[in-house]
């Protein structure tokens, strides 16, 4: 087995879950991002994966067995999305050449392999549902491609096997992510707590009424390890969820329990949440202030445009699993369960009341 790691992104969700349960499983774990945080049993390397004279220095002697990358950078049009983003992962595995030592590369990527990029979000023809592996790419210019062509040339040159794991939204917990609607949500309730307003859902009918699933971040870094660890995974695509269903018609009034409000009714109407909690950030300074929380910028906790574009979706999204399964990987977690945990992680952390 592999015992040394790079993991790419630790200052995110995937990518501090995903340190975390290597760490937990006796591999030695070195974390890579612009601005490193520090977390227990990881080895931090501060870089730029856009400067590959930073990436070169910053990983002179590292040799790592399995590099998991689990970051990207949102630019302002998909093709910008594609150069950086492509880029970002040929810099990376390009510096790591000189060592000789990579025998596993692990690409996350998501479902937005199946529905495609923001500016074509959902639209045109898309691959029937539950999502399956085979169904392949849509015609449309799409970044999670780039990067996995960048990963195909590397591997091909280099002789390393690789994964590329597809999840759904994902539940964790990472101060200043970009997607984050586990958080998202716990913000929201806990404003409409403080304020009285309406828990309202904001998005869609198709998703309030329809089947969708989601992903544990644990349950990711876990199949991130079994793939880099079984034999039968490699050069594998995998869809990666928890293994559940649910309608947000059940989840929400789950969620709203949790924080003990009450679930607002659903009119059919979508009333986003960037448009709910655009003047909010007043109004959580204060709430910071009188409960001593950690974090006073909403817009570090809080992404509601991901979340607006994952609950407004017009069509049921579900993914199907099966792959993983005959392969060996059978764990499951409810993502209720999912969405109670990161909600005591962030109150133990006090980073909710």
């Amino acid at each position: 087995m592999a015992k040394t790691a790079l993991v790419v992104g630790t200052s995110g969700i995937v990518g501090s879950a995903t340190a975390a349960a290597l760490v937990k499983s006796g591999w030695t774990v070195h974390g890579l991002a612009r601005r490193p945080t520090e977390q227990d049993g990881v080895q931090p390397v501060a870089a730029d994966l856009q400067d590959p004279a930073s990436l070169e220095q910053a990983l002179t002697g590292l040799k790592p067995d399995a590099v998991f990358i689990a970051t990207w950078s949102r630019q302002d049009s998909e093709a910008e999305n594609i150069r950086v983003n492509g880029g970002m992962v040929r810099n990376l595995l390009g510096a790591l050449s000189q060592a000789g030592s990579v025998g596993h590369v692990a690409l996350v990527t998501g479902l937005k392999h199946y529905l495609g990029p923001f500016e074509a979000y959902g639209k045109g023809v898309l691959p029937q549902t539950p999502f399956r592996e085979e169904q392949g790419r849509l015609d449309v210019e799409n970044f999670y491609y780039a990067q996995e062509d960048a990963v195909f040339e590397a591997a091909e040159r280099e002789g390393f096997g690789w994964s590329v794991h597809r999840p759904h939204t994902i539940i964790g917990k990472a101060v200043g992510n970009a997607m984050n609607m586990g958080t998202t949500l716990a913000v929201y309730a806990t404003l409409c707590r403080e304020t009285g307003r309406p828990f309202r859902f904001p998005g869609s009918a198709a998703q309030w009424n329809g089947l969708t699933d989601m992903t544990s971040a644990t349950m990711l870094a876990d199949h991130l390890i079994w793939a880099a660890t079984t034999p039968e995974a490699r050069n594998q695509a995998f869809n990666v969820v928890n293994g559940d269903v649910f309608r947000w018609s059940w989840m929400w009034g789950r969620i709203a329990e949790w924080f003990g409000i009450e679930p607002a009714p659903f009119d059919g109407t979508i009333l986003t949440l960037d448009e709910q909690m655009r003047d909010d950030a007043g109004i959580w300074r204060e709430i910071v202030a009188r409960e001593s929380l950690a974090e006073a910028d909403l817009s570090r906790l809080a992404s509601p445009w991901h979340t607006d574009a994952d609950l407004g979706r017009p069509i049921e999204v579900v993914t199907d699993m099966g792959k993983s399964r005959r392969l060996g990987f059978k764990e499951y977690q409810p993502t209720d369960d999912a969405f109670f945990d990161l909600f005591a992680e962030l109150r133990a952390d006090r980073l909710i009341p």
